[in-house]
């Protein structure tokens, strides 16, 4: 499923250049927005929990007890009011998380994952620093920086990214087999939502 050069992509200059200005903006619209606020109300997301790839604003719709968000840019870390925490990490660089294991109660990527380059690493590590039973939900549109994203992510339908995200849990070990939905209406304006999640184990 993942043939050579996959991973690839256009610019594969360092990430901490392409994020060293903050994008103080929402990269879905509303409606896309309030899908995921609500598949994180849906799947009871609270207590200790990590946002990945993280950014100003985190989308859940009441703040969960202790939020780490991890990013590439300080700025945009410092502004979001959700956060307990920030941590700056680049995941491309160094997919092994600065955390104990058993740490987080839950785990969560909005509209992220296709900018990862070591993605079932990355899979792998979140499975360490998860309790058991806690849920990984990684969310996505159809956007994104196309120079930033793999190569096999661009090539991809909506379905089959569900697809892809789907493998990286799998290929990653340490979670249920995953599920994948689309969260907003089909063929309605505006931005799609899909969800891929699973369970750590």
């Amino acid at each position: 499923m993942f043939p050579e050069g996959f991973f690839a992509r256009a610019d594969p200059s360092p990430d901490a250049a392409f994020y060293s200005w903050p994008r103080l903006v929402t990269h879905i619209d509303d409606r896309a927005i309030a899908a995921v606020g609500a598949l994180y109300d849906e799947l009871e997301i609270t207590g200790t929990v990590l946002d990945l790839m993280g950014s100003w604003v985190s989308h859940f719709r009441r703040a969960p007890d202790n939020l780490t968000v991890l990013g590439m840019n300080d700025e945009e870390l410092a502004a979001n009011p959700q956060a307990s925490a920030t941590v700056l990490h680049d995941l491309n660089d160094d997919p092994i998380l600065p955390f104990e294991p058993d740490t987080f109660d839950a785990a969560v990527c909005c509209v992220s994952v296709d900018y990862l380059v070591r993605p079932i690493e990355v899979f792998t590590d979140v499975a360490r620093v998860m309790r058991a039973g806690g849920p990984f939900v990684c969310t996505f549109s159809n956007r994104c920086f196309p120079t930033k994203a793999i190569r096999g992510w661009l090539q991809a339908n909506d379905e089959q990214h569900c697809a892809i995200v789907s493998e990286y849990f799998r290929r990653a070990g340490g979670w249920s087999e995953p599920v994948a939905e689309g969260r907003t209406p089909a063929a309605s304006p505006g931005d799609p939502l899909f969800a891929v999640w699973a369970f750590a184990i």
